[in-house]
Protein backbone atom coordinates (compact mmCIF):
# COMPACT_ATOMS: atom_id res chain seq x y z
CA UNK A 1 0.00 0.00 0.00
CA UNK A 2 2.84 2.34 0.73
CA UNK A 3 4.64 1.78 -2.60
CA UNK A 4 2.31 3.98 -4.73
CA UNK A 5 2.48 6.70 -2.10
CA UNK A 6 6.28 6.60 -2.09
CA UNK A 7 6.37 6.70 -5.90
CA UNK A 8 4.08 9.73 -5.90
CA UNK A 9 6.27 11.48 -3.33
CA UNK A 10 9.39 10.85 -5.43
CA UNK A 11 7.76 11.92 -8.69
CA UNK A 12 9.08 15.09 -10.33
CA UNK A 13 6.43 17.31 -11.89
CA UNK A 14 7.41 17.75 -15.60
CA UNK A 15 6.06 21.31 -15.49
CA UNK A 16 8.43 22.21 -12.65
CA UNK A 17 11.29 20.30 -14.22
CA UNK A 18 11.06 22.41 -17.38
CA UNK A 19 10.89 25.55 -15.27
CA UNK A 20 14.00 24.48 -13.36
CA UNK A 21 15.89 23.75 -16.59
CA UNK A 22 15.04 27.25 -17.83
CA UNK A 23 16.43 28.65 -14.56
CA UNK A 24 19.61 26.61 -15.02
CA UNK A 25 20.08 28.14 -18.47
CA UNK A 26 19.74 31.60 -16.92
CA UNK A 27 22.41 30.71 -14.37
CA UNK A 28 24.60 29.46 -17.22
CA UNK A 29 24.31 32.86 -18.92
CA UNK A 30 25.46 34.62 -15.74
CA UNK A 31 28.45 32.31 -15.32
CA UNK A 32 29.33 32.46 -19.01
CA UNK A 33 29.33 36.26 -18.98
CA UNK A 34 32.08 36.39 -16.36
CA UNK A 35 34.27 34.02 -18.38
CA UNK A 36 33.99 35.57 -21.83
CA UNK A 37 34.34 39.16 -20.64
CA UNK A 38 37.45 38.25 -18.66
CA UNK A 39 38.94 36.58 -21.75
CA UNK A 40 38.09 39.55 -24.00
CA UNK A 41 39.20 42.53 -21.92
CA UNK A 42 41.97 43.38 -24.40
CA UNK A 43 39.47 43.54 -27.28
CA UNK A 44 37.09 45.69 -25.22
CA UNK A 45 39.98 47.95 -24.24
CA UNK A 46 40.88 48.53 -27.88
CA UNK A 47 37.26 49.11 -28.90
CA UNK A 48 36.60 51.67 -26.15
CA UNK A 49 40.07 53.28 -26.20
CA UNK A 50 40.42 52.61 -22.47
CA UNK A 51 43.64 52.83 -20.49
CA UNK A 52 45.30 49.92 -18.73
CA UNK A 53 44.11 51.23 -15.35
CA UNK A 54 40.51 51.63 -16.51
CA UNK A 55 39.83 48.32 -18.26
CA UNK A 56 40.01 46.05 -15.16
CA UNK A 57 36.99 47.92 -13.81
CA UNK A 58 34.83 46.33 -16.51
CA UNK A 59 35.18 43.10 -14.54
CA UNK A 60 35.63 44.58 -11.06
CA UNK A 61 32.40 46.60 -11.25
CA UNK A 62 30.43 43.49 -12.15
CA UNK A 63 31.95 41.38 -9.38
CA UNK A 64 31.43 44.04 -6.69
CA UNK A 65 27.78 44.48 -7.64
CA UNK A 66 27.18 40.74 -7.88
CA UNK A 67 28.67 39.94 -4.48
CA UNK A 68 26.32 42.49 -2.90
CA UNK A 69 23.28 41.05 -4.70
CA UNK A 70 23.91 37.41 -3.80
CA UNK A 71 23.09 37.57 -0.05
CA UNK A 72 20.26 40.03 -0.75
CA UNK A 73 18.62 37.44 -3.00
CA UNK A 74 17.46 35.39 -0.01
CA UNK A 75 15.33 38.24 1.36
CA UNK A 76 14.03 39.23 -2.08
CA UNK A 77 13.11 35.63 -2.92
CA UNK A 78 10.97 35.40 0.20
CA UNK A 79 9.40 38.83 -0.36
CA UNK A 80 8.83 38.73 -4.12
CA UNK A 81 8.67 34.98 -4.71
CA UNK A 82 10.94 32.90 -6.93
CA UNK A 83 8.94 33.66 -10.06
CA UNK A 84 9.16 37.46 -9.85
CA UNK A 85 12.74 37.61 -8.57
CA UNK A 86 14.15 35.30 -11.23
CA UNK A 87 12.20 36.92 -14.06
CA UNK A 88 13.28 40.43 -13.02
CA UNK A 89 16.89 39.28 -12.57
CA UNK A 90 17.01 37.63 -15.98
CA UNK A 91 15.27 40.52 -17.74
CA UNK A 92 17.53 43.08 -16.06
CA UNK A 93 20.62 41.05 -16.89
CA UNK A 94 19.53 40.80 -20.53
CA UNK A 95 18.79 44.53 -20.85
CA UNK A 96 22.07 45.52 -19.19
CA UNK A 97 23.94 43.12 -21.51
CA UNK A 98 22.34 44.78 -24.51
CA UNK A 99 23.36 48.21 -23.24
CA UNK A 100 26.92 47.01 -22.59
CA UNK A 101 27.14 46.01 -26.25
CA UNK A 102 26.01 49.53 -27.26
CA UNK A 103 28.50 51.30 -24.98
CA UNK A 104 30.82 53.78 -26.67
CA UNK A 105 32.94 54.80 -23.66
CA UNK A 106 34.57 53.05 -20.74
CA UNK A 107 32.50 55.01 -18.21
CA UNK A 108 29.15 53.88 -19.63
CA UNK A 109 30.45 50.32 -19.93
CA UNK A 110 31.40 50.27 -16.23
CA UNK A 111 27.97 51.62 -15.20
CA UNK A 112 26.07 49.02 -17.21
CA UNK A 113 28.38 46.24 -16.04
CA UNK A 114 27.66 47.18 -12.43
CA UNK A 115 23.91 47.12 -13.10
CA UNK A 116 24.27 43.83 -14.93
CA UNK A 117 26.03 42.26 -11.95
CA UNK A 118 23.62 43.63 -9.35
CA UNK A 119 20.37 42.84 -11.14
CA UNK A 120 21.51 39.46 -12.45
CA UNK A 121 23.19 38.44 -9.21
CA UNK A 122 20.00 36.88 -7.90
CA UNK A 123 19.83 34.15 -10.54
CA UNK A 124 22.53 31.79 -9.23
CA UNK A 125 21.43 31.50 -5.56
CA UNK A 126 17.79 31.26 -6.68
CA UNK A 127 18.62 28.17 -8.75
CA UNK A 128 20.34 26.54 -5.77
CA UNK A 129 17.36 27.28 -3.53
CA UNK A 130 14.92 25.94 -6.13
CA UNK A 131 16.81 22.66 -6.36
CA UNK A 132 16.14 21.98 -2.69
CA UNK A 133 12.57 23.26 -2.54
CA UNK A 134 11.17 21.85 -5.78
CA UNK A 135 12.63 18.34 -5.84
CA UNK A 136 11.97 15.60 -3.28
CA UNK A 137 14.78 14.51 -0.96
CA UNK A 138 15.39 11.32 -2.91
CA UNK A 139 16.07 13.30 -6.10
CA UNK A 140 18.17 16.14 -4.72
CA UNK A 141 21.44 14.20 -4.85
CA UNK A 142 20.99 13.85 -8.64
CA UNK A 143 20.06 17.51 -9.21
CA UNK A 144 23.16 18.99 -7.57
CA UNK A 145 25.58 17.47 -10.15
CA UNK A 146 23.61 19.23 -12.90
CA UNK A 147 24.21 22.59 -11.23
CA UNK A 148 27.90 21.85 -10.75
CA UNK A 149 28.26 20.75 -14.36
CA UNK A 150 26.78 24.02 -15.62
CA UNK A 151 29.35 25.95 -13.59
CA UNK A 152 32.24 24.27 -15.43
CA UNK A 153 30.95 24.39 -19.00
CA UNK A 154 31.18 28.19 -19.06
CA UNK A 155 34.96 28.44 -19.67
CA UNK A 156 34.78 26.09 -22.67
CA UNK A 157 31.84 27.80 -24.35
CA UNK A 158 33.34 31.17 -23.49
CA UNK A 159 36.51 30.29 -25.37
CA UNK A 160 34.58 29.53 -28.56
CA UNK A 161 32.48 32.71 -28.35
CA UNK A 162 35.46 34.94 -27.60
CA UNK A 163 37.33 33.64 -30.64
CA UNK A 164 34.35 33.72 -33.01
CA UNK A 165 32.63 37.03 -32.18
CA UNK A 166 33.53 40.70 -31.84
CA UNK A 167 33.37 42.14 -28.33
CA UNK A 168 29.94 43.74 -29.00
CA UNK A 169 28.42 40.33 -29.68
CA UNK A 170 29.80 38.98 -26.42
CA UNK A 171 26.95 40.97 -24.86
CA UNK A 172 24.36 40.82 -27.65
CA UNK A 173 24.46 37.01 -27.59
CA UNK A 174 22.36 37.00 -24.40
CA UNK A 175 19.45 39.02 -25.76
CA UNK A 176 17.38 36.31 -27.45
CA UNK A 177 18.10 33.56 -24.86
CA UNK A 178 17.51 36.06 -22.06
CA UNK A 179 14.08 37.00 -23.42
CA UNK A 180 13.20 33.31 -23.80
CA UNK A 181 14.30 32.45 -20.24
CA UNK A 182 12.41 35.44 -18.81
CA UNK A 183 9.24 34.38 -20.63
CA UNK A 184 9.67 30.78 -19.43
CA UNK A 185 10.17 31.97 -15.85
CA UNK A 186 6.99 34.06 -15.91
CA UNK A 187 4.97 31.26 -17.47
CA UNK A 188 6.27 28.18 -15.65
CA UNK A 189 7.65 29.02 -12.19
CA UNK A 190 5.05 28.42 -9.50
CA UNK A 191 7.21 27.13 -6.66
CA UNK A 192 6.05 29.54 -3.95
CA UNK A 193 4.06 32.66 -3.07
CA UNK A 194 5.44 36.15 -2.37
CA UNK A 195 5.26 37.76 1.07
CA UNK A 196 5.13 41.49 0.41
CA UNK A 197 4.69 42.24 4.12
CA UNK A 198 8.43 41.70 4.57
CA UNK A 199 9.02 45.07 2.89
CA UNK A 200 7.22 46.79 5.78
CA UNK A 201 10.30 46.21 7.90
CA UNK A 202 13.00 46.35 5.24
CA UNK A 203 16.41 47.05 6.81
CA UNK A 204 17.76 49.88 4.67
CA UNK A 205 20.71 50.54 7.01
CA UNK A 206 21.59 46.88 6.83
CA UNK A 207 21.53 47.03 3.04
CA UNK A 208 23.83 50.07 2.96
CA UNK A 209 26.22 48.44 5.43
CA UNK A 210 26.25 45.16 3.51
CA UNK A 211 26.97 46.99 0.25
CA UNK A 212 29.85 48.82 1.92
CA UNK A 213 31.24 45.69 3.54
CA UNK A 214 31.13 43.36 0.53
CA UNK A 215 31.77 46.02 -2.11
CA UNK A 216 34.86 47.38 -0.38
CA UNK A 217 36.10 43.86 0.38
CA UNK A 218 35.75 42.82 -3.26
CA UNK A 219 37.60 45.98 -4.32
CA UNK A 220 40.45 45.21 -1.92
CA UNK A 221 40.72 41.64 -3.19
CA UNK A 222 40.58 42.64 -6.86
CA UNK A 223 42.98 45.57 -6.72
CA UNK A 224 45.25 44.42 -3.88
CA UNK A 225 47.55 42.09 -5.86
CA UNK A 226 48.08 44.74 -8.56
CA UNK A 227 48.78 47.62 -6.15
CA UNK A 228 50.80 46.00 -3.34
CA UNK A 229 47.86 45.75 -0.95
CA UNK A 230 47.89 48.22 1.95
CA UNK A 231 50.80 50.14 0.48
CA UNK A 232 48.16 51.74 -1.75
CA UNK A 233 46.24 54.43 0.15
CA UNK A 234 42.89 53.76 -1.54
CA UNK A 235 43.08 50.03 -0.75
CA UNK A 236 43.94 50.81 2.87
CA UNK A 237 40.89 53.05 3.25
CA UNK A 238 38.70 50.47 1.52
CA UNK A 239 39.92 47.74 3.90
CA UNK A 240 39.16 49.94 6.92
CA UNK A 241 35.72 50.84 5.54
CA UNK A 242 34.95 47.17 4.87
CA UNK A 243 35.88 46.23 8.45
CA UNK A 244 33.69 48.98 9.94
CA UNK A 245 30.77 48.12 7.65
CA UNK A 246 31.12 44.44 8.59
CA UNK A 247 30.56 45.37 12.24
CA UNK A 248 27.37 47.22 11.30
CA UNK A 249 26.15 44.26 9.21
CA UNK A 250 26.53 41.81 12.08
CA UNK A 251 24.93 44.27 14.52
CA UNK A 252 21.90 44.75 12.26
CA UNK A 253 21.69 41.01 11.65
CA UNK A 254 21.05 40.36 15.35
CA UNK A 255 19.01 43.46 16.20
CA UNK A 256 16.86 44.16 13.14
CA UNK A 257 13.29 42.82 13.03
CA UNK A 258 13.70 41.69 9.42
CA UNK A 259 17.46 41.53 8.69
CA UNK A 260 18.76 41.56 5.14
CA UNK A 261 20.90 38.53 5.95
CA UNK A 262 19.58 35.98 8.43
CA UNK A 263 22.64 34.45 10.08
CA UNK A 264 20.63 31.87 12.01
CA UNK A 265 21.32 29.38 9.24
CA UNK A 266 24.86 29.07 10.59
CA UNK A 267 23.35 27.62 13.74
CA UNK A 268 22.82 24.44 11.72
CA UNK A 269 26.08 22.51 12.02
CA UNK A 270 25.75 20.90 8.59
CA UNK A 271 25.21 24.27 6.94
CA UNK A 272 28.08 25.90 8.84
CA UNK A 273 30.54 23.13 7.93
CA UNK A 274 29.20 22.97 4.37
CA UNK A 275 29.66 26.72 3.97
CA UNK A 276 33.23 26.43 5.22
CA UNK A 277 33.98 23.76 2.63
CA UNK A 278 32.14 25.85 0.01
CA UNK A 279 34.56 28.66 0.82
CA UNK A 280 37.51 26.35 0.16
CA UNK A 281 35.86 24.97 -2.97
CA UNK A 282 35.70 28.53 -4.28
CA UNK A 283 39.50 28.50 -4.26
CA UNK A 284 39.60 25.26 -6.23
CA UNK A 285 36.82 26.22 -8.63
CA UNK A 286 37.86 29.78 -9.45
CA UNK A 287 41.57 29.42 -8.73
CA UNK A 288 42.23 26.54 -11.10
CA UNK A 289 39.84 27.98 -13.68
CA UNK A 290 42.06 31.07 -13.56
CA UNK A 291 45.50 29.41 -13.46
CA UNK A 292 45.11 27.08 -16.44
CA UNK A 293 44.10 29.80 -18.95
CA UNK A 294 46.78 32.20 -17.69
CA UNK A 295 49.47 29.56 -18.17
CA UNK A 296 48.18 28.60 -21.61
CA UNK A 297 47.93 32.22 -22.74
CA UNK A 298 51.13 33.68 -21.29
CA UNK A 299 53.48 30.70 -21.54
CA UNK A 300 52.10 28.64 -24.42
CA UNK A 301 50.66 31.59 -26.38
CA UNK A 302 47.20 30.05 -26.85
CA UNK A 303 44.23 32.09 -28.03
CA UNK A 304 40.77 31.89 -26.43
CA UNK A 305 39.56 29.09 -28.73
CA UNK A 306 42.58 26.89 -28.03
CA UNK A 307 42.21 27.51 -24.29
CA UNK A 308 38.55 26.56 -24.46
CA UNK A 309 39.33 23.35 -26.30
CA UNK A 310 41.99 22.42 -23.75
CA UNK A 311 39.78 23.25 -20.76
CA UNK A 312 36.97 21.16 -22.23
CA UNK A 313 38.57 18.07 -20.67
CA UNK A 314 37.57 19.14 -17.15
CA UNK A 315 33.98 19.73 -18.22
CA UNK A 316 33.87 16.34 -19.95
CA UNK A 317 35.26 14.63 -16.83
CA UNK A 318 32.56 16.30 -14.75
CA UNK A 319 29.87 15.30 -17.23
CA UNK A 320 30.92 11.65 -17.10
CA UNK A 321 31.37 11.53 -13.32
CA UNK A 322 28.23 13.52 -12.42
CA UNK A 323 25.74 10.60 -12.30
CA UNK A 324 28.29 8.36 -10.57
CA UNK A 325 29.05 10.94 -7.88
CA UNK A 326 25.35 11.61 -7.42
CA UNK A 327 24.68 7.95 -6.67
CA UNK A 328 27.73 7.61 -4.43
CA UNK A 329 26.68 10.65 -2.40
CA UNK A 330 23.21 9.15 -1.96
CA UNK A 331 24.41 5.68 -0.89
CA UNK A 332 27.57 6.34 1.17
CA UNK A 333 28.80 8.68 3.86
CA UNK A 334 29.23 12.07 2.12
CA UNK A 335 32.46 12.66 4.04
CA UNK A 336 34.18 9.85 2.16
CA UNK A 337 32.97 11.20 -1.18
CA UNK A 338 34.23 14.65 -0.17
CA UNK A 339 37.60 13.22 0.89
CA UNK A 340 37.89 11.48 -2.47
CA UNK A 341 37.15 14.77 -4.21
CA UNK A 342 39.85 16.65 -2.30
CA UNK A 343 42.38 13.88 -2.90
CA UNK A 344 41.55 13.94 -6.61
CA UNK A 345 42.12 17.71 -6.56
CA UNK A 346 45.45 17.15 -4.78
CA UNK A 347 46.63 14.52 -7.29
CA UNK A 348 45.85 16.84 -10.19
CA UNK A 349 47.60 19.85 -8.68
CA UNK A 350 50.58 17.72 -7.58
CA UNK A 351 51.05 16.52 -11.16
CA UNK A 352 50.91 20.15 -12.28
CA UNK A 353 53.78 20.88 -9.91
CA UNK A 354 56.11 19.31 -12.52
CA UNK A 355 54.95 21.88 -15.09
CA UNK A 356 57.36 23.02 -17.81
CA UNK A 357 57.12 25.50 -20.65
CA UNK A 358 56.48 22.63 -23.09
CA UNK A 359 53.36 21.20 -21.44
CA UNK A 360 50.53 20.93 -23.93
CA UNK A 361 47.13 19.27 -24.22
CA UNK A 362 48.32 15.73 -23.52
CA UNK A 363 50.45 16.68 -20.50
CA UNK A 364 47.48 18.60 -19.06
CA UNK A 365 45.01 15.79 -19.80
CA UNK A 366 45.21 13.79 -16.56
CA UNK A 367 45.54 16.78 -14.22
CA UNK A 368 42.36 18.18 -15.75
CA UNK A 369 40.55 14.84 -15.44
CA UNK A 370 41.49 14.66 -11.75
CA UNK A 371 40.35 18.26 -11.36
CA UNK A 372 36.98 17.62 -13.02
CA UNK A 373 36.24 14.46 -11.05
CA UNK A 374 37.44 16.05 -7.81
CA UNK A 375 35.36 19.15 -8.32
CA UNK A 376 32.20 17.15 -8.91
CA UNK A 377 32.94 14.82 -5.99
CA UNK A 378 33.37 17.84 -3.72
CA UNK A 379 30.48 20.02 -4.93
CA UNK A 380 27.76 17.39 -4.56
CA UNK A 381 28.21 16.33 -0.90
CA UNK A 382 28.99 19.89 0.25
CA UNK A 383 25.88 21.32 -1.39
CA UNK A 384 23.64 18.48 -0.24
CA UNK A 385 24.92 18.66 3.32
CA UNK A 386 24.67 22.45 3.55
CA UNK A 387 21.25 23.04 1.96
CA UNK A 388 19.63 19.61 1.97
CA UNK A 389 19.33 19.38 5.77
CA UNK A 390 17.76 22.79 6.39
CA UNK A 391 14.05 23.47 6.90
CA UNK A 392 12.46 24.60 3.64
CA UNK A 393 11.64 28.05 5.01
CA UNK A 394 15.36 28.73 5.55
CA UNK A 395 16.68 27.38 2.26
CA UNK A 396 16.21 30.61 0.28
CA UNK A 397 18.18 32.76 2.68
CA UNK A 398 20.78 30.05 3.25
CA UNK A 399 21.32 29.62 -0.50
CA UNK A 400 22.44 33.25 -0.75
CA UNK A 401 24.87 32.80 2.15
CA UNK A 402 26.16 29.51 0.72
CA UNK A 403 26.89 31.06 -2.69
CA UNK A 404 28.37 34.13 -1.02
CA UNK A 405 30.84 31.93 0.87
CA UNK A 406 31.87 30.24 -2.38
CA UNK A 407 32.35 33.57 -4.16
CA UNK A 408 34.29 35.06 -1.24
CA UNK A 409 36.47 31.95 -1.18
CA UNK A 410 37.12 32.38 -4.88
CA UNK A 411 37.89 36.10 -4.51
CA UNK A 412 40.22 35.60 -1.55
CA UNK A 413 41.81 32.59 -3.23
CA UNK A 414 42.44 34.47 -6.47
CA UNK A 415 43.92 37.40 -4.57
CA UNK A 416 46.22 35.05 -2.63
CA UNK A 417 47.23 33.10 -5.75
CA UNK A 418 48.01 36.29 -7.66
CA UNK A 419 50.08 37.56 -4.75
CA UNK A 420 52.03 34.30 -4.55
CA UNK A 421 52.52 34.30 -8.31
CA UNK A 422 53.91 37.85 -8.25
CA UNK A 423 56.17 37.23 -5.25
CA UNK A 424 57.56 33.95 -6.58
CA UNK A 425 57.96 35.51 -10.02
CA UNK A 426 60.14 38.28 -8.55
CA UNK A 427 62.13 35.75 -6.52
CA UNK A 428 62.80 33.32 -9.39
CA UNK A 429 63.53 36.13 -11.86
CA UNK A 430 66.11 37.63 -9.51
CA UNK A 431 67.74 34.22 -9.02
CA UNK A 432 67.85 33.58 -12.77
CA UNK A 433 69.35 37.01 -13.41
CA UNK A 434 72.01 36.30 -10.81
CA UNK A 435 72.73 32.90 -12.35
CA UNK A 436 72.95 34.16 -15.95
CA UNK A 437 76.09 36.30 -15.56
CA UNK A 438 79.30 36.59 -17.55
CA UNK A 439 81.06 34.02 -15.37
CA UNK A 440 78.63 31.26 -16.30
CA UNK A 441 79.76 29.31 -19.34
CA UNK A 442 76.30 28.11 -20.46
CA UNK A 443 74.94 31.66 -20.24
CA UNK A 444 77.70 33.17 -22.34
CA UNK A 445 77.48 30.29 -24.80
CA UNK A 446 73.74 30.84 -25.27
CA UNK A 447 74.29 34.57 -25.69
CA UNK A 448 76.87 33.85 -28.39
CA UNK A 449 74.53 31.48 -30.18
CA UNK A 450 71.67 33.98 -30.08
CA UNK A 451 73.94 36.77 -31.28
CA UNK A 452 74.99 34.59 -34.23
CA UNK A 453 71.32 33.88 -34.99
CA UNK A 454 70.64 37.64 -35.19
CA UNK A 455 73.79 38.29 -37.22
CA UNK A 456 71.79 39.74 -40.12
CA UNK A 457 70.70 42.67 -37.90
CA UNK A 458 74.26 43.97 -37.66
CA UNK A 459 75.17 46.02 -34.59
CA UNK A 460 71.80 45.32 -32.98
CA UNK A 461 72.47 41.58 -32.85
CA UNK A 462 73.87 41.45 -29.32
CA UNK A 463 71.15 43.73 -27.91
CA UNK A 464 68.50 41.52 -29.52
CA UNK A 465 70.18 38.43 -28.08
CA UNK A 466 70.20 39.95 -24.59
CA UNK A 467 66.52 40.82 -24.98
CA UNK A 468 65.75 37.27 -26.06
CA UNK A 469 67.60 35.86 -23.05
CA UNK A 470 65.70 38.20 -20.75
CA UNK A 471 62.39 37.00 -22.19
CA UNK A 472 63.45 33.37 -21.77
CA UNK A 473 64.41 34.01 -18.13
CA UNK A 474 61.06 35.69 -17.51
CA UNK A 475 59.21 32.76 -19.07
CA UNK A 476 61.06 30.23 -16.93
CA UNK A 477 60.48 32.32 -13.81
CA UNK A 478 56.77 32.37 -14.62
CA UNK A 479 56.70 28.58 -15.04
CA UNK A 480 58.45 28.08 -11.71
CA UNK A 481 55.96 30.46 -10.09
CA UNK A 482 53.05 28.41 -11.40
CA UNK A 483 54.76 25.28 -10.08
CA UNK A 484 54.98 26.81 -6.59
CA UNK A 485 51.31 27.79 -6.64
CA UNK A 486 50.22 24.29 -7.67
CA UNK A 487 52.31 22.82 -4.85
CA UNK A 488 50.64 25.21 -2.41
CA UNK A 489 47.21 24.09 -3.62
CA UNK A 490 48.28 20.45 -3.26
CA UNK A 491 49.16 21.01 0.39
CA UNK A 492 45.82 22.75 0.93
CA UNK A 493 43.72 19.95 -0.55
CA UNK A 494 45.75 17.18 1.10
CA UNK A 495 45.23 18.96 4.41
CA UNK A 496 41.48 19.09 3.83
CA UNK A 497 41.40 15.40 2.90
CA UNK A 498 43.37 14.51 6.04
CA UNK A 499 40.97 16.64 8.07
CA UNK A 500 38.06 14.65 6.67
CA UNK A 501 39.94 11.41 7.37
CA UNK A 502 40.58 12.43 10.98
CA UNK A 503 36.95 13.34 11.56
CA UNK A 504 35.85 10.05 10.00
CA UNK A 505 38.30 8.10 12.19
CA UNK A 506 37.07 9.97 15.24
CA UNK A 507 33.50 9.18 14.27
CA UNK A 508 34.39 5.50 13.79
CA UNK A 509 36.06 5.38 17.21
CA UNK A 510 33.02 7.01 18.77
CA UNK A 511 30.65 4.44 17.29
CA UNK A 512 32.97 1.59 18.32
CA UNK A 513 32.98 2.94 21.85
CA UNK A 514 29.19 3.05 21.84
CA UNK A 515 29.07 -0.54 20.62
CA UNK A 516 31.47 -1.64 23.34
CA UNK A 517 29.34 0.08 25.94
CA UNK A 518 26.10 -1.40 24.59
CA UNK A 519 27.23 -5.00 24.32
CA UNK A 520 29.73 -5.35 27.15
CA UNK A 521 28.42 -3.19 29.98
CA UNK A 522 27.59 -4.94 33.27
CA UNK A 523 24.07 -6.22 33.79
CA UNK A 524 21.62 -4.03 35.63
CA UNK A 525 22.39 -3.94 39.32
CA UNK A 526 26.07 -4.93 38.95
CA UNK A 527 28.69 -2.51 40.17
CA UNK A 528 31.94 -4.01 38.91
CA UNK A 529 33.67 -2.24 36.00
CA UNK A 530 34.10 -3.58 32.51
CA UNK A 531 35.80 -6.94 32.38
CA UNK A 532 39.32 -7.39 31.12
CA UNK A 533 37.88 -8.95 27.96
CA UNK A 534 35.79 -5.86 27.31
CA UNK A 535 38.71 -3.55 27.90
CA UNK A 536 40.89 -5.66 25.59
CA UNK A 537 38.21 -5.47 22.88
CA UNK A 538 38.00 -1.70 23.24
CA UNK A 539 41.79 -1.39 23.08
CA UNK A 540 41.91 -3.62 19.99
CA UNK A 541 39.21 -1.52 18.33
CA UNK A 542 41.14 1.66 19.06
CA UNK A 543 44.36 0.14 17.71
CA UNK A 544 42.52 -1.01 14.58
CA UNK A 545 41.24 2.52 13.97
CA UNK A 546 44.76 3.92 14.38
CA UNK A 547 46.26 1.27 12.07
CA UNK A 548 43.61 1.87 9.42
CA UNK A 549 44.20 5.58 9.68
CA UNK A 550 47.93 5.03 9.29
CA UNK A 551 47.46 2.85 6.22
CA UNK A 552 45.12 5.36 4.62
CA UNK A 553 47.34 8.30 5.53
CA UNK A 554 50.54 6.70 4.18
CA UNK A 555 50.13 8.11 0.64
CA UNK A 556 49.48 11.52 2.17
CA UNK A 557 52.66 11.25 4.27
CA UNK A 558 54.69 10.25 1.22
CA UNK A 559 53.19 13.14 -0.74
CA UNK A 560 54.10 15.57 2.05
CA UNK A 561 57.64 14.14 2.18
CA UNK A 562 58.02 14.59 -1.57
CA UNK A 563 56.75 18.16 -1.31
CA UNK A 564 59.18 18.87 1.54
CA UNK A 565 62.08 17.43 -0.42
CA UNK A 566 61.22 19.60 -3.41
CA UNK A 567 60.94 22.72 -1.25
CA UNK A 568 64.25 22.02 0.50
Amino acid sequence: MNAPALDAADRIDPHRLIAFMAMCFGMFMALLDIQIVSASLSDIQAGLAASGDEIPWVQTAYLIAEVVAIPLSGFLSRALGTRTLFAVSCAGFTFASFMCGLSTSISTMIVWRALQGFIGGGMIPTVFAAAFTVFPKSRQAMVTPLIGLIATLAPTVGGYLTDALSWHWLFFVYVVPGIAVTAAALALIDFDKPDYSLFDHFDWWGLVAMAGFLGALEYVLEEGPRNYWLEDEAIGYAALGSALAAGVVFYRAVTSRAPIVDLRAFGNRNFAVGSMFSFVLGIGLYGLTYLYPVYLAQVRGYNSLMIGETMFVSGLAMFVSAPIVGRLAAKFDPRFVLMGGFLSFAIGTFEMHYLTKDWDFWELLWPQIFRGVGLMAAIVPVTNAALGTLPLERVKNASGLFNLMRNLGGAIGLAALNTVLDDRMDLHLARLHDAANWSRGPATEMLANLTARFHDFGSNAQAMALKQMALMARREAMVMSFSAVFLLLTILFVGLAVLGLVTSAMGAYYYLRVLVYMYMRPAEGETEPLSSTSMAFALAAAVAVVVLFGIAADPVVRLAQAAGAIIL
